[in-house]
């Protein structure tokens, strides 16, 4: 099968530079899925599993997250898809990944594809999406029953990235009061056509701010950005017995302040279940589900804010190259096939 990856990471720096290879077509085992891949979305972890390889170390790698496309074969163990069934996910992080015409898949880490959406606008929500819901329920523990958050309030630092384009219109589902950070006319207006039910400047102290808008402090923060630029003021806004959640490693000590406020700080990789094998990792499958369920009722939309076609090196490039500029609103995403 044709796929694109790379030996050498090279330039770190910049984006990564893919081979177009043939490489043998998988056979799926036990509980693993072979998917014709005919959409992906690039994320940060995608060059990000680039810049972690070491120098020295020339085995192919095949990077790629968010997929969308159709099963074709199913190993003996598979219960929940059959050959022909759409799908979309986000896979695991010890695996190779979805740049390719085939691809490997644990069927607990995938969702039927929602009907509404063609597979560029599903391949835009996996890892988001899965990153979002578990932060709000596993992390934060918001109920999902939206009557039993009345009255309270999130701040979501990052509103108009990736995660945040989804993050605003999970909680919106969830009835919480929503706060998002922006600090451009684009990015503010993207969140607030997402479900933010307010937008402030996270270049800006964020306490004053909420202050205007009438909020003493809020009950939960999910920080989608570099947590240590913003601990100071979450510490600063966040109500006593609140919850925070990360999903980027704190490099610098906690606030002090959160130990007297009695806050939990949280981390949230959605890869921790693949790549533990954890009990619980077919919650992913029922996850994805249940954002199908909400896309085709219209209450979730496809976070896709530009489409690139072929899948080809060229393009790759290019999306890579925006995505590391840190200035992308929603999801770039590429549609088959494969080429040069």
């Amino acid at each position: 099968m044709k796929a694109l990856g790379f030996h050498k990471p090279g330039d770190k720096t910049k984006p990564p530079k893919l081979e177009f290879i043939d490489v043998e077509r998988p056979v799926p085992t036990e509980r693993n899925l072979l998917v014709e891949v005919r959409a992906i979305s690039v994320n940060p972890t995608d060059y990000k599993t680039r810049d972690a390889k070491n120098d020295y170390d020339d085995s192919l790698t095949i990077i790629g997250r968010d997929t969308a496309g159709v099963v074709v074969e199913t190993g003996e163990g598979c219960t929940l898809f059959n050959i022909g069934d759409e799908v979309y996910y986000a896979g695991t992080s010890i695996a190779q990944g979805s740049h390719s015409e085939f691809h490997l898949v644990d069927e607990r880490l995938v969702g039927k594809k929602p009907k509404s959406l063609n597979f560029a606008e599903a391949a835009a929500l996996p890892l988001t999406s899965v990153t979002a819901l578990e932060a709000y329920f596993d992390r934060l523990g918001v109920s999902d029953m939206p009557e039993e958050n009345a009255g309270k309030s999130i701040l979501i630092i990052g509103a108009a990235g990736g995660v945040g384009s989804v993050a605003t219109q999970i909680a919106k589902q969830l009835g919480l009061t929503i706060i998002g950070t922006a600090s451009r006319p684009e990015t503010k207006e993207w969140a607030m056509q997402h479900g933010a039910d307010y937008t402030i400047n996270h270049r800006e102290p964020f306490e004053p701010q909420l202050k205007e808008l009438g909020l003493a402090g809020v009950h939960y923060i999910f920080c989608l950005t570099n947590v240590d630029d913003h601990m100071s003021g979450m510490a600063k806004v966040i109500l006593p017995q609140g919850k925070i959640c990360s999903i980027l490693p704190a490099q610098k000590p906690l606030a002090i302040a959160l130990f007297s406020k009695s806050v939990t700080f949280a981390y949230e990789l959605m890869y921790t279940r693949s790549m533990f094998h954890t009990d619980d990792m077919i919650k992913q499958h029922h996850l994805l589900d249940k954002l199908a369920d909400w896309v085709d009722d219209g209450k979730v939309k496809t976070t896709m804010s530009e489409r690139m076609t072929p899948i080809n090196s060229a393009n790759l490039e290019r999306a890579y190259e925006k995505l590391m500029s840190g200035k992308t609103i929603g999801k770039i995403v590429l549609e088959g096939p494969i080429e040069q």
